[in-house]
Order: structure tokens, then C-alpha cells, then sequence
């Protein structure tokens, strides 16, 4: 890594450490960053287009069963940005299936991203029975083993829930250290950085805690203190930290959308921070990514909320409807897609009951049938399928302020703080 890309930073040093090559030395947060009546004002429609979301996530008349697309989403996002790729029906059905043998490590992968994620938030809101605690380094520690546990190298070289003992890097296949494009702190001095990063985490500033969040974002990555999954890490804490703080009544904003959809800007803006000292820049990009997302978020919200009560409505003019059509109709709409075998292990009831309450929803076009086959046949809710894989893009009310967005870039493979 070349110290002459850092000499104007004010987010932190490039130092040559005692084994003789140069690391990024963060400074505290947070950083001194001018503002005007143009930030203040996409602060503004970013706070507001949340805090629309978090009020139609109050109207989830299920809400725990229904976010679950949207950690869906959040997890599947994410893993790509690393070039980890699967979709939504390959992970519905491994979740369904779990016994089965996925076809490819990805999906294992991004299964054990969502696990992450939902232990989280179950342990920062105190939902599920889970005892509710802050966020902290040894809840994150738990996080990532739950990451990286039995994934491809993960037991030898990514040290899965352990904070990394050894110097890691970023840059082109095959770089040494001083080719890097970015070398974080080495290994001793994690401790003092990761506890001034938590105690600013947990300090009331007084900066907004949107402007917070994009700081203490930055400050993870370039501090990164994994072996391996810091990015996926960094970017499950987004949502953890929004709802810890009560910004979010539902964890419904899947930021990941935007950072993969923007992946060139997402790397470049969190670089330019280290080298340049751009804050500005990045907080600008952030507070977009927040702005579109949430706008974007608050449309599914109310299109499977519109479904939902569709379907609510045709099951109470239904004089013969199963007994178990209610809880089969909640179940899929936390999973678009239902195994009746599965089911009916997992709700402790009878096979032929579950299959009553499958066909009855079949009938009313919910449900369609899969697989083609005659035995272990899956069904799917194409209509809240659709609605969840709509692709990222500009919601329609921005359509004039195209200039003001981060243009859709290509992927690229080596991702930098």
C-alpha cells in the first residue's frame, strides 16, 4: 500500500508498522463534516422517506412473519456484492428443505447471513424469547460465526467468530502488502479501535443517527477486523443499528440493495474516505441509498400488505374453509414457497390436514404447484414472489432527480474500504 494515497486524509493515518510495511491507522469518530442547506435537506427527505417506512411497518398486522422476505432480500443482496450469488426461491427452498443438500455453497452462505441477521435483531429488540442486549464486539463476534460457520474454508482460514491475529488486506488477486490498494490496522491495535468504535456506537452525540450510522459504516470497513466477511458484517450492523435506535419499527430497509445496484460508487466513496477524507461525499451516498431504498421499501410494504389482506378477506367469505388455512396463509407469506411434508413436521399437524389447507389456497390462486411432480412437491405464492424480486431501481416519484442518483455501475472484484 502506498502511504503517498493517504497524506491528505483527516479519517486517519498511513503508518509503517514494525514489521515494516504501511497500514491505515483510523482516527475516532466522528469527523468533522460541514454542512449546508443542500445536505440538510437530503438529510430531511431521507428521515422522512424512513420514518414513512417505519409507520407502514407498524400496520404489519403479523409483522414477524412478515419482514422475513425483506431479511430475505437484505441477505441475498449483500452476499452478491462479495460475489455470492443465489435467489430468492433457491434460499425459500433450502429453508424448507433444510435436510436437502444445497447445489452450490452460495446458498449455504447466504442461509447463514439471514440466520445472522435474524439472531440479531431478535437479540437488540428482544424478540423471540431472546434476552434483548446492545450491540457490542461479542455479540458481533456470535454473528459472524454464525456467518461463516461450515462454509467453504471457513473452519481454517476465516476463523469464524474470532477477530482476526493476523494482517489482512485488499487488493488485486495475488498482491503482497505493499501492492495493496488498502492495508487496515494490524492485529494489535483491534482492541482499542473496535472500543472506541463501540463506545461511539453507544454515546449520544449530536449528530443524527443516520449521519451516525454512515460513519460508524465507514468505520467498521476500515477497521476491518475479520479474517473474511467484514463487508457482510459491516453492512448486517446497518439494520441492527437503525432498529436498536428505534429509527425502524420493522427491519423493512435493505440498504445492500443499493450499495450491490451502486457497487463502483459503494467501494470508491468508502476508499476516497480513507485516502481523501471525502466524508462529505460518502454521507451524501449514503443518505441517498437510505432515501431510495426506504422509497422503494414503503411500495413493496404496501403492495404485500394489500396482498395480504386479499387473501385475509377471500379466507373470511370462505364458509368452508380448513381449519389450518389461516396458519398455512401466514406461513407464506414469511415463505413464499411451502412443502406440505415440511409444514406439517413443522406445525406438529397432520399431513392430510396441511394438504387440505394447500389445495384450498390453490383454489383461491395463491398457491401454484411447483414442481411438476406427483410426490415431494413444493407450491409457490408467484404474486408475493413477484413483488419481492422486483429488481432495484429508481421508485417512480424520483424520476425527475435521476442527476442527484449514483449511476448503475458494473460489478468489479476487489472490494476496497
Amino acid at each position: 500500500m502506498s502511504p503517498s494515497n493517504f497524506v491528505t486524509s483527516s479519517a486517519g493515518k498511513c503508518n509503517k508498522t514494525m514489521e515494516g510495511y504501511y497500514a491505515f491507522y483510523p482516527n475516532k469518530l466522528p469527523p468533522v463534516v460541514g454542512t449546508d442547506w443542500s445536505l440538510t435537506a437530503l438529510l430531511s427527505e431521507a428521515d422522512r422517506a424512513m420514518a414513512e417506512l417505519s409507520g407502514a411497518g407498524r400496520l404489519l398486522p403479523n409483522p414477524h412473519l412478515l419482514i422475513q422476505p425483506y431479511l430475505r432480500r437484505e441477505a441475498i443482496f449483500s452476499a452478491r456484492i462479495e460475489n455470492t450469488i443465489t435467489d430468492m426461491e433457491q434460499l425459500a427452498l433450502f429453508e424448507i428443505q433444510p435436510s436437502s443438500r444445497p447445489k452450490t455453497g452460495d446458498v449455504r452462505e447466504v442461509m447463514n447471513h439471514l440466520r445472522a441477521l435474524q439472531t440479531g435483531l431478535d437479540k437488540v429488540s428482544g424478540l423471540n424469547n431472546a434476552e434483548q442486549i446492545p450491540i457490542s464486539s461479542r455479540l458481533i463476534c456470535e454473528l459472524h460465526g454464525i456467518l461463516l460457520r461450515a462454509v467453504r474454508g471457513g473452519e481454517i482460514v476465516k476463523t469464524p467468530g474470532e477477530f482476526r491475529r493476523s494482517q489482512n488486506w485488499i487488493g488485486p488477486p495475488g498482491a503482497t502488502l505493499n501492492e495493496a490498494t488498502f492495508v487496515p490496522p494490524p492485529p494489535s491495535e483491534l482492541p482499542r479501535l473496535l472500543g472506541e468504535w463501540e463506545n461511539y456506537l453507544h454515546e449520544r452525540t449530536d449528530e443524527p443517527e443516520l449521519v451516525k450510522c454512515a460513519w460508524l459504516h465507514y468505520q467498521f470497513e476500515a477497521i476491518h477486523p475479520f479474517q473474511d466477511g467484514n463487508g457482510r458484517i459491516g453492512r448486517l450492523l446497518i439494520t441492527l443499528y437503525l432498529c436498536s435506535r428505534q429509527c425502524l419499527s420493522q427491519p423493512l430497509l435493505y440498504l445492500s440493495g443499493f450499495f450491490d445496484d451502486t457497487r463502483d460508487d459503494y467501494y470508491r466513496l468508502l476508499l476516497d474516505v480513507s485516502q481523501k477524507g471525502n466524508w462529505r461525499e460518502w454521507l451524501e451516498y449514503f443518505l441517498r441509498g437510505v432515501r431510495r431504498q426506504a422509497q422503494l421499501a414503503l411500495i413493496d410494504t404496501k403492495d404485500i400488505l394489500g396482498l395480504y389482506q386479499k387473501y385475509r378477506e377471500s379466507l373470511k367469505e370462505s364458509t368452508r374453509a380448513p381449519g389450518l388455512a389461516a396458519k398455512v396463509l401466514d406461513h407464506v407469506f414469511a415463505n413464499p414457497y411451502i412443502s406440505i411434508s415440511y409444514f406439517s413436521q413443522l406445525s406438529n399437524e397432520s399431513y392430510p390436514n396441511v394438504s387440505k389447507a394447500v389445495r384450498f389456497w390453490c383454489n383461491k390462486g395463491l398457491l401454484h404447484e411447483a414442481t411438476g411432480r406427483r410426490r415431494n412437491r413444493f407450491f409457490a405464492a408467484r404474486e408475493l414472489i413477484a413483488i419481492m424480486s422486483r429488481p432495484v431501481a429508481t421508485p417512480p416519484q424520483q424520476a425527475t432527480n435521476l442527476a442527484a442518483e449514483p449511476p448503475n455501475n458494473a460489478s468489479i472484484s476487489n472490494p476496497t474500504p
